[in-house]
């Protein structure tokens, strides 16, 4: 993903919650005011609804425009109901694989990771964030990402809350699919489905 040059908090007010898991106390005194402040804020069209659950939906997974259409076209194909199919997709990106295994803090700090080539799958290293891993395969980090601080830290404090991923040996496995009911998001798939099909 290209480089977001909006402050992270500011994006995160806007819609009200920690996008990006970055907070600390001073983002969450101020969650509930909207940037620029909430005075003169009008309804929301549906429209604007549908658009804002979108670009929602794209800023906690770090994914761009044309990525994300990509997204909802493959959706579309797998013949599931839309919104479910696409947030299960957009579960099984290796970034956000590598922060549920709790071996990052953030999805920011699993795709810097996985730019860097401390990330493997299967023994093989991937750079790409958006691969898309499949039930069956092995996530691991390299000697020198299990050394660090940041990861240790976080192995120890986080362990994987989603039934479908298990975690071993300083890495971890995909035992299924994810599961729409697992995903513990404040996302209301219907508007995007909407957005996309009006």
């Amino acid at each position: 993903m290209g480089a977001k040059r909006e402050p992270r908090h500011k994006t995160s007010r806007r819609y009200g919650m920690d996008l990006f898991g970055t907070g600390g106390a001073s983002l969450q005194r101020r969650l509930n005011v909207p940037p620029g402040g909430s005075r003169g804020v009008r309804r929301p069209t549906e429209y604007a609804r549908q658009l804002r659950e979108k670009q929602k939906v794209k800023d906690i997974y770090g994914v761009r425009e044309a990525q994300f259409r990509r997204y909802v076209a493959e959706a579309q194909r797998s013949g599931e109901p839309l919104g479910r199919a696409l947030l299960e997709m957009l579960e099984r990106r290796l970034d956000n694989v590598v922060y549920r295994l709790g071996l990052a803090r953030t999805r920011l700090m699993a795709r810097q990771m996985i730019a860097h080539r401390h990330v493997l799958v299967n023994d093989e290293t991937v750079t790409i964030s958006s691969y898309l891993v499949s039930p069956g395969e092995k996530i691991g980090l390299k000697e020198g990402a299990l050394a660090m601080p940041e990861v240790q830290d976080e192995m120890a404090a986080r362990q994987p809350t989603v039934s479908w991923l298990r975690r071993e040996n300083g890495g971890g496995e995909v035992t299924d699919r994810p599961h729409r009911e697992e995903i513990d998001l404040e996302i209301d798939e219907a508007l995007i489905v909407a957005f996309y099909t009006r």
